[in-house]
């Protein structure tokens, strides 16, 4: 209860101190990396099992052994396209991890006065991060990420930095754990006239894992409160039913976006070989969202 009460006052008072932050841009850090995460709501901060840890909450990094391997692509809405890619090992029974991601904006077009554009460039941005965690004890472990960010818009360039502070703590009662991070607290130095903001957020949120052997099944359903800096809060829900870890089907709902809630996918296991897939529709007829992950432990 100790490790509870600690945990819930440090993200307090980080989630106090960070509200002066103004609108904010680098939407791509708020991508899903994994598409298992995303299939199951975005709830990766409590149900991260894998390197994608370093992009939901690094204390998680912790609490798994192997070395791993990790690819995602992002086909996102309005011709966003994402690359992420990521990997883990131990160094001085530590975990440590590094991750990036590459996103391209196509075709955006340069208009001076009504009609036919006079130009189109690509928005390019880019993240580099290094994550570790640290073990208290079997149950609680902590996490930090450091993060080098860019962004480019047509002759503009900028770069600036971000932190990621994370806790997780397995409770007393078997399955059940809480998990809580501050993520992208940080700044970038000015694009032209003026420095953007980044997507400061704070999740806090438990996970409930349970099996039933004699059917080879194995449950996970996890909650999650969500809360951008400047912007609206969030609640996000997932599941997982996984059978003989051959195969998993998730599903996931969020709430409090304008034109989008429900998530779902599948996953297939070979040994340590895993692909994963998640779908994301959105309404207003502008698209939906395709992940595809491809991860390798050794």
């Amino acid at each position: 209860m100790k490790k509870f009460i600690l945990i819930l006052i440090l993200f307090s008072s980080i989630h106090l101190f960070a509200q002066s932050a103004g609108n904010t841009g680098l939407s791509f850090l708020k991508f899903g990396f994994g598409a298992r995460n995303s299939a199951m709501g975005d709830v990766g901060n409590v149900v991260s099992n894998d390197l994608t840890a370093l992009h939901y909450n690094p204390s998680r990094l912790s609490f798994t052994e192997n070395n791993e391997v990790m690819f995602t692509h992002n086909s996102w809405i309005q011709d966003i396209s994402s690359e992420m890619f990521g990997i883990k090992t131990y160094i001085f029974d530590l975990p440590v991890a590094v991750g990036f991601n590459i996103t391209n904006i196509s075709d955006l077009e340069v208009r001076q006065i009504p009609g036919e554009p006079v130009s189109k460039f690509d928005a390019n941005y880019f993240y580099g991060s290094l994550s570790t965690a640290y073990k208290v004890d079997e149950d609680f472990s902590l996490g930090l990420t450091l993060k080098y960010l860019y962004e480019g818009l047509l002759n503009d360039e900028s770069t600036g930095f971000g932190i990621d502070l994370g806790a997780s703590y397995f409770l007393p009662f078997e399955g059940l754990a809480l998990s809580a991070v501050v993520r992208n607290l940080g700044s970038m130095n000015e694009l032209r006239n003026e420095a953007t903001k980044l997507p400061s957020e704070f999740r806090i949120g438990s996970s409930y894992n349970f099996k039933l052997q004699d059917y080879k099944l194995d449950f996970i359903a996890a909650a999650e409160y969500q809360k951008y800096f400047d912007a609206n809060d969030h609640l996000n829900f997932g599941f997982e039913i996984s059978y003989d870890r051959l195969i998993a089907i998730r599903g996931g709902y969020q709430t409090n976006y304008e034109s989008r809630n429900f998530t779902a996918g599948i996953g297939l296991l070979w040994g340590n070989l895993k692909f994963d897939y998640s779908y994301i529709p959105f309404s207003l007829g502008i698209g939906s969202g395709n992940l595809f992950s491809l991860g390798f432990k050794f």
